[in-house]
C-alpha cells in the first residue's frame, strides 16, 4: 500500500476477480492510481473493497474511457 498524490484519476472495469474475490467485484468501476514501476510489471494500482490501494494484475481489468462529467462527478 502506498499514498495517494493528487494525480489525474483513471477508472478501470473488473472483468475478471480470479484469485482475489473479496477484494474485487466483477462488472464493477475502480479507481485505477497511476504508478509506472507497477505498470512496468503488468501490475495495476487500485483502489479495492477495502478503499485501500494495492496491486492487481492488468489483465483482470479493462480501462474505461467516462464522458467529463461523469469523471468530475466520481471526484468528488
Amino acid at each position: 500500500m502506498t499514498t495517494r498524490r493528487h494525480r489525474a484519476k483513471a477508472f478501470v472495469l473488473c472483468v475478471d476477480s480470479s484469485g482475489y474475490p473479496a477484494s474485487l467485484l466483477v462488472r464493477r468501476l475502480y479507481e485505477a492510481i497511476p504508478d509506472p514501476e507497477a505498470e512496468r510489471q503488468g501490475l495495476l494500482r487500485v483502489v479495492d473493497e477495502s478503499g485501500e490501494d494495492y496491486l492487481f494484475p492488468k489483465e483482470l481489468f479493462e480501462v474505461v474511457d467516462l464522458p467529463d462529467a461523469v469523471r468530475q462527478r466520481l471526484a468528488q
